[in-house]
């Protein structure tokens, strides 16, 4: 597959709805987005891939967000790449710390706007790619 640098999306939904809407919109913006609907298939595509960031639910079947976004940081092959959670409010405000504490680098909660969704990801590929000081 042809990917750009910098402009590829894991998105990782199970609800099948939700998961087109947000691929509309991040390919409106300009990303190429390769679909996941469940941890392990997120995980195979992540590692296959090396995507510029993953977005993930936290609430998907086989292995949970959390889960997957354990794995992938314990992976030296996918341990840089930046997770994004998009989640549910209600899971959200439940356990605040626990997504970050798995490894998120960024949590948003849902329903959020196209240009929350936008900025999340630009900002987290941004610092992903700076250079990091001894």
């Amino acid at each position: 597959m042809g990917f750009s640098p910098g402009r590829v999306v894991l998105l990782v939904e199970d609800d099948r709805v939700g998961r087109q809407l947000f691929a509309a919109l991040l390919e409106n913006a300009g990303y190429q987005v390769v679909e996941a609907h469940n941890g392990l298939q997120a995980l195979e595509r992540a590692v296959d891939l090396r995507p510029d960031i993953v977005v993930t639910d936290l609430n998907i079947p086989g292995i949970d967000g959390y889960e997957l976004t354990r794995r992938l940081k314990s992976d030296p092959r996918t341990d840089a790449i930046p997770i994004l959670a998009v989640t549910g409010y209600v899971a959200f405000t439940r356990e605040p710390g626990r997504a970050e504490r798995a490894g998120c680098n960024a949590i948003l909660p849902k329903p959020c706007s196209a240009e929350d969704l936008e900025h999340a990801i630009q900002s987290l590929i941004e610092e992903a790619r700076r250079p990091r000081s001894a």
